[in-house]
């Protein structure tokens, strides 16, 4: 039984990653789609898209790479867990690497990045780090 879909998440891209694939298959969730929705804002993946399936949907994320043939995102971290939950308030919003890699914060108003949430002066749930 799967108790922790975010982490799957993260380490489906993570393994799609080392294997050098184009892309990856996820199971859907709304959560699943605003972290897809994210990555693909912020720059970290190509695209993503949401298919139907037989039973439920799945998304489809096509990951980046650069010219070089390394894959854009370097690190994924999953920091809340199902054991552990992390919430902190919009003062305490923490930077990824200084700034260059972006924290998946979820909030009252929604899923979005570090940098957003502290613009807006809200606090959440630290979901993931990315950079």
């Amino acid at each position: 039984m799967l108790t922790d879909p975010i982490s799957d998440y993260l380490t489906r891209i993570r393994n799609g990653l080392t294997a050098a694939h184009a892309e990856v298959e996820v199971p859907a969730s709304r959560l699943k789609r605003e972290l897809s929705r994210i990555l693909d804002e912020q720059g970290y993946i190509e695209s993503f898209s949401v298919e139907p399936r037989t039973v439920g949907e799945v998304i489809k994320v096509k990951l980046r790479y650069t010219d070089s043939g390394q894959p854009v995102i370097t690190g994924l971290q999953r920091v809340s867990r199902p054991g552990r939950r992390r919430y902190v308030p919009s003062a305490a919003v923490p930077r990824v690497m200084g700034g260059m890699g972006t924290a998946i914060v979820s909030t009252s108003s929604g899923v979005m990045t570090g940098h957003e949430a502290r613009a807006k002066g809200v606090g959440g749930e630290v979901v993931a780090y990315v950079w």
